[in-house]
């Protein structure tokens, strides 16, 4: 298990649903900036899946890609433990080719950025307390026809058939997958449908499962720390905001958590 908070130095940052990519490169700098203002020095930081808004394979070619790669080794070598999980938007990240794929990246993620992939969900400690870390998209169990999907995409002969199409097709389906999201979005919430949330009984069944009664996930794009009782006992729910350099009235949305010896807190974009 991870381990942070061995050293009296130890701090951890967290963040996810950063969706960068070359169709927004105003959020990519502010991401970068901040990620810049907050991460150096500290000892861990995890990435909480959806660091990009498609990863079609690890040769994708987006400029933003690039620069957080670069951003990302550059703290490995200073000696930042890097840690990343794959999202609903990039669950292909450091997927490996077949080997009959045509052409094959030189490196993966990975190797490029010296980040450890994380299960999802995976359980760390922190700071003594015992923590599940999540993207969050399986806990939404309410929306049948996304785990259904979701379920079909992880499936290694899925993932090995989809990476054996060349580059420019495997573009051109994740943009045609990324249209289809934003209409179903846009008729929920015409019709007042939102099956998007986690499910609190997935929920508790995660934190049983692990042993643990606290969790840290993204995804759902409602930043919030939710409190209640499981099975007599205190629990608690920290939710990751997603980012984006023009949000709502023009403010920008995003932020970290951060975990350190004096405790949590919460560091905005």
């Amino acid at each position: 298990m991870i381990e942070v908070g061995a050293a009296a130095r130890d701090a951890a940052l967290l963040c996810s649903d950063m969706h960068l990519g070359d169709h927004d490169p105003r959020t990519a700098a502010l991401f970068l900036e901040r990620l810049d203002a907050h991460a150096r020095g500290v000892a861990h930081l995890f990435l909480l899946g959806d660091l990009f808004e498609a990863w079609v394979g690890d040769d994708q070619p987006d400029a933003a890609a690039q620069a957080l790669i670069e951003r990302l080794a550059a703290f490995a070598a200073t000696g930042t433990r890097v840690w990343a999980m794959r999202g609903n938007r990039d669950f292909l990240l450091d997927v490996p080719f077949p080997a009959d794929a045509v052409p094959r990246p030189a490196a993966s993620f990975g190797a490029r950025t010296g980040a450890v992939m994380l299960d999802d969900p995976c359980t760390v400690r922190l700071f003594g307390e015992t923590v599940l870390l999540a993207h969050g998209d399986a806990l939404c169990t309410d929306d049948e026809a996304y785990q259904r999907a979701r379920a079909l995409a992880r499936s290694p002969a899925w993932q090995r058939d989809f990476l054996r199409r060349p580059l420019a097709e495997r573009l051109r389906i994740a943009g045609e997958l990324r249209g289809e999201s934003r209409r179903v979005q846009a008729a929920r919430a015409m019709d007042d449908i939102d099956p998007g949330d986690v499910n609190p009984a997935a929920v508790d069944a995660a934190l049983r499962a692990a042993g643990a009664r606290s969790i840290v996930h993204g995804h759902t794009h409602r930043p919030a720390c939710h409190r209640w009782q499981l099975d007599g006992a205190p629990a608690l729910r920290r939710v990751l905001p997603d980012w984006h350099a023009d949000g709502a009235g023009g403010a920008a949305r995003g932020g970290f958590l951060r975990v350190d010896a004096s405790g949590w807190s919460t560091l905005g974009p």
